[in-house]
């Protein structure tokens, strides 16, 4: 089983003074069954006859299959070829990877049918999710009852999800530390206390050549190496990680022989340090050390709360305020392979009764190095068992340590194709920080510096009638990502925040006014650097009180409606389409020239004409409808003076040839 926060590698340099072996496939094979990958691959290549300059493996014979001799041939080329391509795989050197699970889909032994699978997951890990899509569907296609489907649909998801992020980049800036810090082997899990900035390295410690013998199930063979191991243990720096060089030393824990040790977290004090140990064929335990005079006390296991000899616990997290401690296990109880789990740490150090976080975080598959602020209520923590850019991704999730919000994906570029995950943050509002990813590495974890910056949208809400600050309203800010409200105080302001420019959707809405809603499209954010601001006025109405529609013509003696009476009747468009529930009547009116039934006819058929146009427009007809009241409700004289002194108003007339609309209900 991979061990997720350490790459078992052996340096290029450690086969420098190998000895010659004749039967490069079967040293191959002994560190292939004895899980050393990289080791592996590189006698595979030796038996492939790869070289440096070349991705071909040479088929080694030069005629036309005859006999069983040919056919041990061919089996032995494939299964170097297939197991070459795994070894690349489980070292997670995925461009290794696929070029030689590239050859192993072209073999039909049905012993090869998950090459297909795997290189599609090699094909994700190196951004190529357009034709990982493509391969997993051909994969389920053509096994449709094989265990690997679920994790095929799964992937299939993560590929088009990561497409999506790609285009709508989180506003993260993202950068590597410096070379000291990353070094050879993983580097990971890091933690900043007061200035002394603590991480994890499996960077290879110098000791005497001595011979590797690698025992396999039919007997022994002896492998001559200089021996470079790559052990895991904690280091420590005291420079500013700004500078260009960066003094890096190991910890000064008394640790016993042949333990190995990674991801610490410390108390609040700094006093008290707790980091997951192991032993070679032995399973993870969390241990805890005490500090005294600037001096370690030897590490002691965490009780029986936390450890036991029947599975593992790993990857320790302290909050800040020191009440908890986090952390990763397969232990029995839980939803799925690693999930989180918490316990109190008492006032004498004591741990309390381990808790599982609950089927809200965890899932059938891993859940890692959890990150906890008591402060904000979010647990940040990685998981390759939801839906993501691939391998383990950072999710979020706000919550008491019992309830839970549904977690979400930290997105791009937070999270990559490949595995990220050990978040620690370096201020109060996790903002910035630091996080492990292998996502620029051929192999495996390395350090990288995070902060977080967010999208601001913002402005003022006024009356519009008035034009003064309106308190009150509700503003209600929608994007992707989920929905966010506010009310407007007396000032009007309304601010809201994203951590990327996806289109937004913008609500305003008030008792007695007409709710508005604006739409921003990516191409508008993207031009705005870091802040919209726009100001916006909500016109007010009352129920039954009708309100004039200017400049609505008729042709002469007719109910059709100008072109330029329908640009008029589209400012109705908006106001319906933003206010949904609303209803209303269209009314018409004319001067007195003609008869009172000509009349009430005539504006009957003007304000149908109205109301046809809306609906042609997309308006429900449900939602309106049309009355004519001729001559009988005037606004203005139609005539001016009295007796032989009384002549034509054309202004009057005018404003009595009028269209209004009204709210009948909201």
């Amino acid at each position: 089983m991979r061990k997720i926060f350490l790459c078992l590698l052996l340096a290029v340099g450690g086969f420098a003074n190998a000895q010659y072996v004749v039967n490069y496939k079967k040293v191959a094979d002994t560190y292939f069954e004895n899980k050393d990958y990289y080791a592996a691959s590189t006698f595979y290549k030796k038996a492939l006859k790869i070289t440096g300059d070349t991705a071909q493996a040479i088929l080694p014979y030069g005629k036309e299959r005859k006999g069983t001799s040919d056919n041990k041939v061919i089996e032995d080329y494939e299964g170097s070829i297939y197991n070459l391509a795994e070894s690349s795989r489980l070292y997670r050197e995925f461009a290794e990877a696929e070029k030689y699970y590239g050859i192993a889909i072209t073999f039909t032994n049905t012993r090869y049918r998950k090459a297909l699978f795997y290189y599609a997951e090699s094909l994700r890990a190196n951004k190529k999710f357009n034709p990982a899509i493509a391969s997993f569907e051909s994969f389920i296609s053509k096994n449709p009852n094989d265990p690997l489907v679920k994790d095929a649909q799964k992937e299939i998801s993560s590929c088009k999800f990561a497409l999506e992020e790609m285009r709508f980049p989180r506003m993260v800036q993202i950068k590597k530390v410096p070379a000291n810090v990353n070094g050879l082997g993983s580097n990971y899990a890091p933690v900043k206390v007061a200035e002394d900035f603590y991480f994890t390295s499996s960077r290879p410690i110098n000791v005497a050549g001595k011979r590797d013998v690698m025992k396999t199930e039919t007997g022994e063979v002896q492998v001559s190496t200089q021996a470079n191991p790559f052990l895991n243990t904690l280091y420590i720096s005291k420079d500013a990680l700004s500078t260009t060089e960066v003094a890096v030393k190991m910890m000064s824990i008394n640790l016993p022989k042949d333990m190995e040790v990674a991801a610490a977290s410390f108390s609040p004090d700094g006093n008290t340090v707790y980091f997951t140990a192991w032993r070679e064929k032995e399973r993870y335990s969390i241990y805890t050390a005490k500090k005294n005079n600037d001096k370690w006390s030897a590490p002691q296991p965490v009780g029986l709360e936390v450890n036991s000899k029947d599975f593992n616990s790993q990857q320790p997290f302290v909050t800040k305020d020191g009440n908890f401690l986090l952390f990763s296990s397969d232990r029995t109880g839980g939803y799925g392979k690693f999930d989180l789990w918490y316990c109190a740490i008492r006032s004498d150090g004591t741990l309390g009764q381990a808790v599982n976080l609950g089927p809200t975080i965890n899932t059938e598959d891993d859940e890692r190095a959890p990150y906890y602020n008591p402060v904000t209520k979010k647990l940040m923590f990685s998981t390759d068992g939801r839906i993501g850019l691939g391998g383990l991704d950072f999710f979020e999730s706000e919550g008491d340590l019992v309830t839970w919000s549904e977690p979400k994906n930290m997105g791009y570029p937070f999270n990559s194709s490949k595995d990220d995950l050990y978040f620690t943050s370096t201020n109060n509002d996790d903002t910035k920080g630091y996080i492990s990813s292998d996502r620029e590495s051929s192999c495996c974890l390395e350090v990288f510096e995070i902060k977080k910056e967010y999208f601001s949208v913002e402005g003022i809400l006024t009356d519009c009638k008035t034009k003064l600050p309106m308190a009150g309203a509700m503003v209600i800010f929608t994007n992707v990502e989920g929905m966010q409200k506010v009310t407007t105080g007396g000032d009007g302001k309304y601010h809201f925040k994203a951590d990327s420019k996806r289109p937004i959707k913008l609500a305003f809405s008030k008792e007695n006014y007409f709710a508005i809603t604006k739409n921003y499209v990516y191409e508008e954010l993207a031009k705005a650097d870091t802040m919209i601001y726009k100001d916006y006025c909500l016109s007010p109405f009352k129920i039954g009180i009708p309100i004039a529609l200017d400049n609505v013509y008729y042709e002469f003696n007719s109910a059709e409606l100008t072109e330029p009476s329908k640009k008029v009747l589209d400012f109705l468009i908006p106001i319906m389409e933003d206010n949904a529930e609303m209803e209303i009547e269209l009314g018409s009116h004319t001067d007195n020239i003609g008869t009172d039934e000509y009349n009430l006819e005539l504006s009957n058929k003007r304000a149908q004409s109205c109301v046809d146009y809306l609906v042609s427009k997309g308006i429900s007809q449900v939602r309106l409808t049309s009355k004519g009241y001729g001559e009988s409700m005037p606004i203005a004289p139609n005539e001016i003076g009295r007796g032989r002194k009384k002549k034509d108003n054309p202004d009057g007339r005018a404003k009595n040839r009028r269209t209004e609309f009204k709210v009948t209900k909201k």
